[in-house]
C-alpha cells in the first residue's frame, strides 16, 4: 500500500520528496488542490471514502500518516 501511495503522490507532485517530508501540510508543501487530487485518487485506488472529517492536517502531513488513514478506512 505504501508504494502505491507514493506513486500516486509522485504523479500529483513529482517535485516533492515525499519520503523525507514529515510536514507536508504544516510547511505548505501541498496545496488544497493537491489534497483534492490526492483524496480523489485514494478513494478510487483503495475503494475508500475519505470524508470531510478525515481532512485533517495530521492525516496528510506525511506518507506514514496517509498509510495509516487508508488502513483505518
Amino acid at each position: 500500500m505504501r508504494q502505491t501511495i507514493l506513486e500516486i503522490l509522485q504523479e500529483i507532485r513529482e517535485d516533492v520528496d515525499f519520503e523525507s517530508q514529515t510536514a507536508l501540510i504544516d510547511d505548505a508543501v501541498l496545496t488544497s488542490l493537491d489534497i483534492v487530487a490526492i483524496v480523489s485518487e485514494f478513494n478510487e485506488e483503495f475503494d475508500v471514502d475519505i470524508s470531510l472529517g478525515d481532512l485533517l492536517p495530521e492525516n496528510f502531513n506525511s506518507v506514514d500518516a496517509m498509510v495509516e488513514l487508508i488502513s483505518e478506512l
